[in-house]
């Protein structure tokens, strides 16, 4: 049953390679804006967090036709990466990283952002009082406070990037050994006859993945929270 075809360890492989990278690459753009959006006090709060949210609440398919538009080599910014970087997204693995980031940003926003407004004030005050800069006191003081929902934001961004398809497939396409990752994969195989037992084969290597990194977080996290407790 988990024998696996080179192909389909490549689509494995992939997944793995896409989800880190969109989450690695979204984390820093993740604080900062689950930051503002817990302290900030500004016009168009609202509409910046609707933003953020807008993924969860648009067809995948959606976002995906309007990464296509913006980051296609014929798009305003994938025109100017590709003639002036030579950065090209579109029906590359790289676009199937930044389809992946953008529809985990919302989670990882969430989670950080409910860590800081956890964060108790008090604890940053006497920091300043001591005579802490104000970006001292967040590296040393609201940064290890929030490190648990950090954690489960990233989580959470890796585990929605292992399960989407919509926008990766309508930005990136399916092309096997290049955009083809583990959803794309299992919906080739159910479309060819005789490809059931395939699907299944991918299917419980995505369960297993998926399982496994909720596991790691939840280990991280209790050990992170045990740490603090002592200290």
């Amino acid at each position: 049953m988990l024998d696996l075809t080179p192909d389909e360890w490549n689509a494995v492989r992939l997944s793995i390679k896409v989800g880190l990278w969109a989450m690695a690459a979204s984390l820093p753009f993740g604080i900062a804006i689950a930051l503002l959006l817990a302290r900030g006090k500004f016009w168009g709060k609202s509409l910046l967090n609707g933003i953020v949210h807008l993924p969860l609440i648009l067809p995948p398919v959606v976002t995906g036709y309007l990464l296509l538009l913006s980051f296609g080599r014929r798009g305003p910014i994938g025109s100017f990466l590709d003639e002036y970087f030579g950065i090209v997204f579109s029906f590359r693995w790289t676009g199937a990283a930044l389809a992946c980031a953008v529809m985990g940003f919302p989670l990882m926003v969430r989670a950080i952002r409910l860590s800081i407004e956890a964060v108790d004030r008090r604890l940053e005050a006497a920091a300043g009082t001591l005579g802490a800069s104000p970006m001292w006191v967040f590296l040393t003081v609201t940064l290890p406070l929030i490190l648990p929902g950090i954690v489960a934001g990233m989580i959470l961004s890796f585990a929605k990037a292992m399960g989407e398809f919509g926008a990766t497939i309508t930005f990136v396409s399916n092309i096997p050994g290049e955009t083809q990752t583990l959803p794309s994969a299992i919906y080739t195989f159910t479309q060819v006859p005789g490809g059931d037992a395939g699907a299944m084969r991918l299917t419980l290597i995505s369960i297993a993945i998926s399982m496994a990194a909720l596991v790691v977080s939840e280990m991280f996290a209790r050990r992170i929270g045990q740490r603090m407790d002592v200290e």
